[in-house]
């Protein structure tokens, strides 16, 4: 393998790309383009750079016959690469980042990244089968959980609400997993940061998905936080998981907590935040106080009427007598679980 950097003006044309179709994986050199993935690059790279913040895309790889290209060696790895005018490199992986680049030098905005490099690891092989392989063996990773993504996330909108949600509402702090996908209880955690995550875009929105990046965090964060402390403080169920520290917690407090009351559930604090939203004023950026009252007054244990037949089910041949119950967290029924909460609150 050699690596070498191409201008941004010259990707277009050195490379092509081969991908899979009509269900044939041997009809190209990598994966099906993906609908709508090229685009989401381009976005990515006209928000940073327009924002003048840091971007980075990954390398990209192709392959080529090395009889085809001349190779001149220095010293320590160090060489002269020629590449003859009408030779094509493959690419084996990366094909949508060309797309990207290659649709925004041909472009009104060509000028973003025209003064750019490209690196590209050239592989030197000519054997289709295994240019093949390599592709799989490069995609063969395995996918980052969805909390460590949110807890490597930029410092604004949802992730830095997140994260300063995380830090000043005593329930969450040091209780929340921020790496993996779901809280060991055995560590004495409670949440993940993507539960967290959905509650702030849903107090704000109503939208658990939505980045919120037109929000102050510092003004968002401020009102947020003011509100999450006065519901964990003043709703029975969590007040004393709220003001306990995770050096006292034990094993046993936290699997009790999860396996009764809804907040110890990503669904719960999901209908926390589209409930908190009916108290939200986005001009002063506020949360209704006694809205947050009525809503800490709930019922909030797998047992309330609220939830029954929509989020909390009855299960009637559960593995364990003792938990007869289990959690659906489809959307379908987080909404009804919602409007009858909001029924019974008199906020319909």
């Amino acid at each position: 393998m050699v690596q070498i950097n191409v201008p941004a003006h010259d990707l277009p044309t050195l490379l092509q790309e081969k991908p899979s179709y009509d269900n044939d994986p041997d009809s190209g050199k990598n994966r099906p383009e993906v609908p709508g993935h090229a685009e989401e690059i381009k976005e990515y790279l006209r928000d940073r750079i327009k924002k003048g913040k840091p971007w980075i895309l990954g390398t990209l790889t192709a392959n080529v016959d090395p009889d085809k290209i001349q190779l001149i060696e220095f010293a320590r790895g160090i060489c002269l690469v020629i590449i003859r005018r009408g030779v094509k490199l493959d690419i084996t992986d990366g094909q949508h980042r060309k797309r990207a680049i290659h649709e925004l030098i041909e472009s009104s905005e060509a000028e973003l990244i025209a003064n750019h490099d490209f690196p590209i690891t050239l592989v030197l092989e000519n054997k289709f089968e295994q240019c093949q392989t390599d592709f799989r063996d490069m995609a063969d990773t395995k996918p980052l959980p969805k909390p460590l993504l949110k807890s490597f996330g930029e410092f604004e909108g949802q992730v830095g609400i997140m994260k300063t949600i995380i830090k000043r509402v005593s329930i969450f702090a040091d209780k929340t997993e921020k790496i993996k996908n779901s809280p060991n209880a055995k560590k004495r955690l409670i949440y993940t940061s993507n539960y967290i995550a959905k509650l702030v875009s849903c107090a704000f929105t109503d939208d658990p998905s939505d980045d919120l990046k037109t929000l102050d965090v510092e003004k968002a964060s401020d009102a947020l936080v003011y509100s999450l402390n006065q519901f964990f403080s003043e709703c029975v169920p969590t007040q004393y998981f709220y003001e306990i520290t995770h050096n006292e917690l034990t094993v046993q407090q936290v699997e009790y907590f999860k396996d009764v009351c809804l907040l110890g559930q990503s669904v719960g604090l999901e209908i926390l935040g589209r409930l908190l939203y009916c108290a939200y004023d986005k001009h002063n950026i506020s949360f209704d106080e006694e809205k947050v009252r009525q809503l800490s007054q709930l019922d909030w244990s797998r047992e309330g009427h609220l939830w029954q037949d929509n989020v909390v089910l009855f299960d009637p041949n559960p593995k364990n007598q003792k938990k007869p119950y289990k959690i659906a967290y489809v959307s379908s029924a987080v909404k009804i679980a919602v409007d009858r909460a909001k029924t019974h609150l008199g906020w319909i």
